[in-house]
């Protein structure tokens, strides 16, 4: 439980470190080094045989890179413009939609009308409401759940890490021309990289070492079943650190989203 918390904690945190370096490097500067940062790490732990993949399984290893940096710079492009929370929450619909589009029960039916309720209320029309950073936090879902299913099939043609390691390299390659063009362009100072390294590893590192810890030693759903509290961990990191107040309307909606996994997880424990 200690590390799942953690865990949480670190990826919201880090999130909110590296938007501090928004007017500095902007989203995609941020998402650049948050990139680099992944794929030191991932290409350490799981040590890829690039030369060995076979174009079966490259084919989804380079989906995978392409869906890891597009998730990661809409929803980073989100925060910037719709804040932490709700950023966060409109990113979570991914892993639910997935999590109940595996079953065809009454519960999982209400709970899709539940979040469903709760996206409608977030993106109701009013005079500040920002669709733009709306639309971005929805393709962040879209990429995330794209994410866990190509996850799959690199797992089951590649063992162990190696195919989330060489995605990850693939992706900081793509972005590397990105990091070139914003140090030439305007050469940022010390304390922006250090957020944006500081997002990299707190949102990347200590999350996916965490996660390998925790998945050992518990069970997949009660995991997933955490996993609900990162809407919540966000909207109070980006509340506490970056002041970005929620009324209570997108309060509710965030709890709306939140039950709706939380139902859904605990009725398949049962």
């Amino acid at each position: 439980m200690v590390t799942m918390v953690g865990s949480g904690l670190s990826n919201q945190t880090g999130a909110a470190i590296g938007s501090l370096a928004f007017p500095v490097l902007g989203p995609v500067g941020v998402v650049a080094v948050r990139q680099y940062v992944a794929a030191i790490v991932l290409l350490a732990v799981g040590r890829p045989r690039l030369r060995a993949f076979t174009w079966r399984q490259w084919q989804p290893v380079l989906l995978l890179a392409l869906v890891f940096g597009t998730m990661n710079l809409s929803l980073y492009s989100a925060i910037d413009r719709i804040g932490l929370g709700l950023a966060v929450t409109l990113e979570f619909l991914g892993p639910l939609a997935v999590a109940l589009a595996a079953t065809r029960n009454r519960v999982d039916a209400c709970c899709a009308v539940i979040a469903a309720a709760g996206v409608v209320t977030l993106m109701r029309p009013q005079p500040s409401a920002d669709y733009l950073g709306m639309g971005l936090g929805l393709l962040a879902a879209v990429c995330w759940a794209s994410y866990i299913l190509l996850n799959r099939t690199v797992g089951r043609r590649i063992p162990g890490a190696a195919g989330s390691a060489a995605a990850a390299g693939v992706s900081a390659l793509m972005f590397l021309p990105v990091g070139v063009a914003v140090v030439l362009r305007h050469p940022p100072a010390a304390t922006a990289v250090g957020y944006a390294v500081a997002a990299g590893v707190l949102s990347s590192a200590v999350p996916y070492l965490a996660d390998l810890f925790t998945l050992r030693r518990v069970p997949a759903q009660a995991f997933g079943l955490f996993m609900s509290v990162n809407p919540v961990l966000a909207a109070v990191v980006g509340w506490i650190g970056l002041g970005q107040n929620l009324g209570r309307t997108e309060w509710a909606s965030i709890g709306a989203i939140v039950a709706a996994n939380s139902l859904s997880m605990l009725a398949r424990r049962g």
